[in-house]
């Protein structure tokens, strides 16, 4: 308060003329789209990257009894569980490419797509 004509700060959470708030009381800035969306988003990106690994565990061969390679199997086999067996080649590596990579993909897509529509709510 340098300046003495400034009003004196008010903590009414009833003020009629805050124009940031609709009749209930609820913030119109966006915020709440703004963190569904980045939920959202971020839920797609772990799915997606869960599926990823797995792909490059596989490519590169790492060991299947190692627990977190396990887990990781285990949750990219869960993700990826609706999309099993669309690809069936011959060639072991391009099929778990194909297989996981599907979803990896259609994860993306819809997660980004959906946060960018709700951002613009």
């Amino acid at each position: 308060m340098n300046n003495p004509h400034e009003p004196m700060p008010v903590n009414d959470t009833n003020n009629a003329y805050d124009h940031n708030r609709d009749a209930h009381g609820r913030s119109r800035d966006g915020a709440g789209a703004n963190r569904a969306a980045l939920v959202i988003h971020t839920i797609a990106d772990i799915a997606a990257g869960f599926l990823g690994l797995w792909i490059l565990l596989y490519l590169l061969e790492a060991n299947q009894g190692n627990v977190f390679v396990d887990f990781v199997h285990g949750m990219a086999d869960w993700l990826a569980g609706w999309s099993q067996d669309i690809f069936t080649m011959e060639i072991e590596g391009l099929r778990v490419f194909l297989n996981y990579g599907l979803p990896a993909v259609i994860y993306l897509l819809l997660g980004h797509g959906i946060a960018a529509r709700i951002r613009r709510l």
